[in-house]
């Protein structure tokens, strides 16, 4: 039997599967996918000091460590159940059951792109799709191509399509209906975007952005918005246009793309189209829970995680005995938030299967959790640090839960 099955080989499956497996537990890991690294593998952006954070690069970094630790990645293995039966865990899957003592769930998170008519046609991706071709599988997703949704994920993955060489027609709206929501209001997209302004290529919109924070600088720049677009990498960013439909016979030809009001309304709105032969839609990231579920572990809700995420303390122990999470499972952040988190897991469950270790250890890792968290370049949604502090105070969720 196992001491340590951790579910998912990603930048927290991995950092997990180190720290626990250092401190002489044995320890395997199963992932759906044919390689490991996860959603890591795709990443390729600029830090602010000019440095390039390049995922693959910093997946060999981890395998590194975890060969000479002798632990077992089980590639194209998916989990479909756990249960705890007897003081231990069973876990079924397509490549067999495993029996473990601990548990440690580290499935990363999912896509939420909008839909839009026409997207069930050959050439629509969702943008994380688009990153791992291009990234990871060095294919083009097409020639020519439109985005649909802005946020902080479709602009680092449209940069990423740019540099492979990709021709980017346009970043656009998706269409106003009830799941689109405020994604499809051009004032709370800029209000959004604002937060990441000091990543903007313009110098113009980097000193520009304190301005336009406030309702009336919104209200001013919406309206009087640039009929061809604001230029960012020299790709039009549509506030005003949201795209109608996705068009084409066999595969995706065309677009068809409206101007909206301010507000995202479409009042007699003139549309026209734009010939592309693939289109990328970013709805943005959901940690990805099902397996957390299905193991019993009970749920809250924060728009600042992304959405439902397990129970869990700042160790990453959920309330449910010997099981734990790590990474964008417990909430959307960046990956090296992830690799840090994991660390903290491993320990975790290290320290509660006996290892020795010094006191000081966990908290160490727990403080360069908290540091890698206030130094990220991205936040994914607001708040989170607050958000976090509160969900992992002595006497908070986690504690009446596991009462």
């Amino acid at each position: 039997m196992l001491d340590v099955m951790i579910i998912g080989a990603g930048p927290a499956g991995l950092s997990t599967a180190i720290s626990a497996a250092q401190h002489g537990l044995h320890v395997e890991i199963v992932d759906e996918y044919y390689q490991p690294g996860g959603r890591l593998l795709g990443q390729l952006h600029q830090e602010p000091d000019g440095e390039w954070w390049n995922g693959i690069e910093e997946t060999e970094k981890l395998l590194e460590q975890i060969e000479p630790l002798h632990i077992t990645i089980h590639y194209s293995t998916s989990v479909y159940d756990l249960q705890k039966v007897n003081e231990k865990w069973i876990i079924y899957t397509n490549e067999g059951d495993w029996e473990s003592q601990t548990v440690v769930i580290a499935t990363g998170a999912t896509e939420s792109p909008i839909p839009v008519p026409g997207w069930t046609l050959p050439g629509v991706m969702s943008i994380g799709a688009a990153q791992v071709m291009t990234n990871v599988q060095r294919i083009k997703p097409g020639e020519r191509g439109i985005v649909i949704g802005l946020n902080v994920l479709s602009f680092a993955i449209t940069r990423e399509l740019q540099l492979a060489g990709v021709d980017v027609a346009a970043m656009l709206l998706p269409p106003p209906h009830l799941l689109s929501k405020k994604e499809a209001e051009p004032q709370e997209v800029l209000g959004s975007l604002l937060r990441f302004s000091h990543l903007a290529p313009s110098l113009l919109m980097r000193r520009g952005a304190p301005f336009v924070k406030g309702g009336f600088g919104k209200n001013l720049v919406t309206s009087f918005y640039p009929e061809k677009g604001m230029s960012v990498w020299g790709i039009p960013l549509q506030l005003r246009r949201t795209a109608l439909e996705i068009k084409g016979k066999n595969q995706v030809e065309a677009i068809r793309v409206a101007k909206v009001n301010r507000k995202g309304e479409l009042h007699n709105a003139i549309t026209h189209d734009v010939d592309v032969d693939f289109v990328c839609i970013a709805g943005g990231l959901s940690p990805l829970v099902e397996l957390a579920a299905i193991a019993g572990c009970q749920f809250i809700h924060e728009d600042s995680l992304g959405g439902y995420v397990p129970v869990h303390n700042e160790k990453m122990e959920t309330a449910v005995s010997g099981l734990y999470v790590a990474g964008n499972i417990t909430g959307i952040e960046s990956a090296k938030v992830a690799i840090s988190q994991g660390t903290v897991a491993g320990l975790a469950v290290a320290k509660a299967m006996g290892a020795r270790m010094n006191n000081g250890k966990i908290n160490d890792a727990l403080q360069e959790v908290e540091s890698t968290r206030a130094a990220a370049t991205i936040q994914f949604h607001p708040n989170i640090i607050s958000v976090r502090k509160s969900m992992y105070k002595t006497e908070g969720i986690f504690t009446k839960v596991k009462e």
